[in-house]
């Protein structure tokens, strides 16, 4: 391996490790708590005051509600149960509001509970938010509705079948609000219709929201990383608006156009408002983020829909709600581009990767296989065999690269006064030999993107959420803890150690015993190997274990090569012909023409 080849696997090296640690958390709490309500209350002070959902919307009196709206502050509050499936659901007359949503196949990290996305502790979420003709802000979170359901009424939904939820704000004079919430079996989404009979002389503006205040509700073992994740969105004409809320100030932006969508989400998790008959004429998305105790962190989000109102007499809106998780089939059947949401690299090169190749792949694998760590194992073998053309090429160029560094040493000793002529002289080696310098790092390079699209898709995969494996490795979807040490290591601060990114470690050393010759490069065989096993120490074990396997292959494969071509001579090339045109071939046959 010449200085050339070194170079290049040291950029190549530090782009990884740039790259992974851009991607990886790097505080991870120390001792992990649910965010219950105790905690929620210590830290109430240090959350930033919530802005209106809007911001053009002003009110003096916001504690008000005035003179149309005054009579709902009182009323008595029902709850209705309804099951179906996939979820179990608290709705209540309070507002209208979703007040629990309970998916039943997930469980929050440690496997006690179903994972609830709804902040029930704030009463509830999925609201309306306007202004009225006589000044006041109204949310309809704080209105008590009547509806056809009485209090803690079971529904349980089976097969096929659906309930109906019809929440009235009787407003009088027959103005009215009508709430209409359609909940079917096997969906993660309800169909929502508002109705508004003659509001007109009640909403100003000539607009309402349809909003999602309070985010969703965290269910991950580290809150850095699945704040890492934490996002706010708005579709509209075909591009995705993104909202991080990574700074201590309060984050937010307005969408100007038909919307589409609208939603936010955690790690493994969403909620979207989708318009069905497109008559959003915009979006607003704003978020804070706030430390938690034991170094950990939350983002919240509140998104919403904006609505026009020109004085119908019954205006009519349509929404689906979708609360589930971040399975990329269930997201893609809306076909709304809602699969815009989840984190699989850059559309224009790593995403079709993902989704053309990756994820099919994963889950046709899946689809008789149980064991995730098994078909992880599988499918890694599959990439490497793929890859098998690319890797062999760069082992065959480094190779060659080795054969000939005794002539290259040669002359550098020949021409160690006369830098130019050294390089002149090495060059034409090359050329002679035919080697290209960068044959073993250009396929190197080519991989990838392929290897992004693998780290967006293990990372990101709800599949490989609390997947048992073997022994220690009980959750595929966060790092595997094999050693905890009595103290931190410097920098990187980790006291728990993987066992298989050690693994993966291990393995890396022995590719570079393998391939690393030059004895003044032996720096490279340990260096790469342990800042790369601290680095991957924060990655998944799923993606950690695939990393290690592809590593175990290329270590066979490199025996392999290198057996088989142990014995090849190094021969020169022999040089093209020159041809010379037309006209040269037509001289040359003359004579044949002539005869």
């Amino acid at each position: 391996m010449d200085r050339n080849s070194v170079i290049g696997f040291i950029l190549i090296g530090i782009i990884l490790m740039i790259w992974m640690w851009y991607n990886t958390p790097h505080t991870p709490p120390q001792q992990v708590q649910n965010i219950d309500t105790i905690q929620q209350e210590k830290i109430a002070e240090k959350i930033p005051e919530q802005a209106p959902v809007q911001e053009e919307i002003v009110s003096s009196q916001k504690d008000s509600l005035g003179k149309y709206f005054s009579k709902f502050a009182t009323g008595e509050e029902k709850i209705a149960i309804i099951e179906t499936d996939h979820y179990t659901a608290e709705i209540t007359t309070k507002g209208g509001l979703i007040r629990k949503w309970e998916l039943k196949e997930y469980k929050t990290w440690d496997k006690k509970h179903p994972v609830q996305l709804v902040d029930f502790d704030k009463g509830g979420d999925f609201s309306v938010l306007f202004n009225s003709s006589d000044g006041r802000l109204i949310n309809t979170k704080n209105l008590y509705f009547s509806g056809n359901i009485t209090n803690w009424q079971r529904i349980k939904l089976e097969k096929d079948s659906s309930y109906k939820i019809t929440f009235i704000l009787d407003i009088g004079n027959g103005a009215k609000l009508e709430k209409l919430l359609t909940f079917k079996n096997k969906k993660y989404s309800i169909d929502v219709e508002y109705k508004l009979i003659k509001m007109e002389p009640i909403i100003a503006n000539f607009e309402y929201q349809v909003t999602w205040e309070n985010g969703l509700r965290y269910a991950e073992h580290n809150s850095v990383d699945e704040s890492k994740n934490a996002h706010a969105f708005a579709y509209a004409g075909g591009e995705l608006t993104t909202l991080d809320a990574s700074g201590e100030e309060l984050s937010k932006t307005n969408i100007s156009g038909i919307t589409d969508w609208i939603a936010t989400r955690n790690k493994y998790f969403a909620v979207a408002i989708i318009s069905k008959d497109k008559k959003s004429t915009g979006a607003y998305l704003e978020g804070y983020s706030i430390k938690m105790p034991n170094n950990g962190l939350k983002k919240t989000y509140t998104i919403a829909l904006k609505m026009p109102y020109y004085g119908d007499k019954d205006s009519l809106a349509r929404f689906e709600l979708f609360l589930g998780p971040l399975d990329f089939d269930i997201v893609k059947s809306y076909k709304v581009d809602l699969d815009q949401i989840m984190s699989l690299g850059a559309a224009w090169i790593i995403r079709p990767i993902a989704e053309y190749f990756m994820i099919p792949l994963f889950q046709f694998l899946r689809s008789f296989i149980p064991n995730y760590g098994i078909v992880i194992i599988i499918f890694s073998i599959i990439i490497k065999l793929l890859l098998h053309p690319l890797t062999k090429s760069s082992m065959r160029s480094m190779q060659k690269m080795q054969a000939l560094q005794p002539m290259i040493e040669e002359v550098r000793e020949k021409y160690k006064s006369d830098p130019q002529k050294m390089n002149q002289a090495i060059m034409r080696l090359y050329k002679d030999y035919g080697v290209n310098p960068a044959g073993g790092c250009l396929p190197l390079l080519l991989q990838l993107p392929i290897l992004y699209a693998l780290w967006a898709v293990f990372s990101s995969a709800i599949e490989l959420r609390q997947a048992h494996f073997i022994w220690w490795i009980t959750d595929l979807s966060v790092p595997d803890v094999l050693i905890t040490l009595p103290f931190a290591i410097p920098i990187f601060g980790i006291r728990e150690l993987s066992g298989l990114a050690l693994a993966m470690g291990i393995t890396m050393f022995i590719q570079q015993k393998l391939t690393v010759k030059d004895p003044r490069q032996k720096m490279m065989i340990w260096l790469m190997p342990l800042l790369l096993t601290l680095l991957f120490n924060f990655l998944p074990s799923g993606l950690n274990l695939y990393y290690f396997m592809f590593n175990l292959l290329s270590i066979v494969q490199q025996i392999y090569v290198t057996k088989k071509h142990k014995n090849e001579p190094l021969r020169k090339v022999e040089p093209k012909k020159k041809s010379g045109g037309i006209m040269s071939k037509l001289s040359q046959n003359m004579p044949k023409m002539k005869k």
